[in-house]
């Protein structure tokens, strides 16, 4: 374990993924509930194109997937609030869209090459000292705006309707969480990669659901599960010269597994997450 702690880089991926491991079930929850998580896929691919522009400008390519996948959730939010576009019809045209002009771009730049795989899959090597900085920054601000919202995310993810009655800006909220999930998405490439940045989204929150616990302890379980899956996945990856973002799904699933098997032979609770 000091062998591991003595390689700059993997001191690097360990801070980054461990920021990312607080912050993506934090923002995963809320989508979850609003039975929205699909949107960390779409946005994903998006950022997958913006990665793929900042290869071919020679710009750093976290910059330009924060900025695809930013402007992206907007347009996204105002086709599904619009009502023209049904929500998952939305997320298919960028899911789609994105991965085409995504293509489209890496042939000008002359196809795959290492760097990119590492982005699409995940790697440790990825994370440079400027990134961490930028992770680190955007992060806090991400984490700041959570709590800042945090009553009104639980209100309008049990009742929008009564959310709305109540004053709450419902639309301007909505926009705010679908940028932080748009930011938290694009900042997890690095460590856990394009295709699988959903899976540490989701499958945390869906690991602590099981538990049937409230709100609060359902959190709390998600980021010890993210936490606990992010560090020994990189670990792992590190000793056994295995894909990063790979290593760390698999972990998160078989703690899924888990509680889900725990969940089944255990009587039914009367507790519920509908109480925050």
């Amino acid at each position: 374990m000091l062998e591991l702690l003595q390689y700059g880089f993997v001191m690097r991926g360990l801070i980054a993924g461990i920021i990312i491991a607080i912050i993506a079930p934090f923002i995963g929850i809320f989508l979850v509930l609003r039975r929205y998580s699909l949107i960390a896929d779409t946005l994903s691919h998006v950022s997958f194109a913006g990665i793929a522009i900042g290869f071919l400008l020679g710009i750093n390519p976290i910059i330009t997937a924060i900025i695809a996948s930013v402007l992206s959730s907007i347009a996204i939010e105002r086709l599904r609030t619009s009502k023209k576009v049904y929500g998952e019809s939305a997320l298919s045209l960028f899911l789609s869209g994105s991965l085409a002009i995504a293509v489209v771009l890496i042939s000008f730049y002359h196809g795959f090459n290492t760097n990119l795989t590492n982005y699409l899959f995940g790697s440790i090597v990825t994370v440079q000292q400027s990134d961490l900085y930028m992770i680190a920054g955007v992060s806090a601000a991400v984490l700041l705006l959570l709590i800042g919202f945090y009553k009104e995310l639980i209100y309008i993810s049990f009742d929008e309707d009564a959310a709305i009655v109540s004053g709450i800006p419902v639309r301007l909220i909505n926009i705010i969480l679908i940028i932080l999930a748009a930011l938290v998405v694009a900042l997890s490439i690095p460590i856990i990669g394009i295709l699988l940045i959903s899976a540490l989204i989701v499958i945390p929150v869906l690991t602590a659901l099981q538990f049937r616990k409230s709100f609060q302890h359902t959190l709390i379980i998600a980021e010890a599960v993210s936490l606990l899956s992010v560090i020994t996945g990189i670990i792992a990856s590190f000793y056994l010269n295995l894909s990063t973002g790979g290593t760390i799904v698999i972990i998160t699933l078989a703690c899924f597994i888990v509680a889900f098997a725990l969940n089944s032979y255990r009587p039914s609770s009367h507790t519920d997450l509908a109480t925050p």
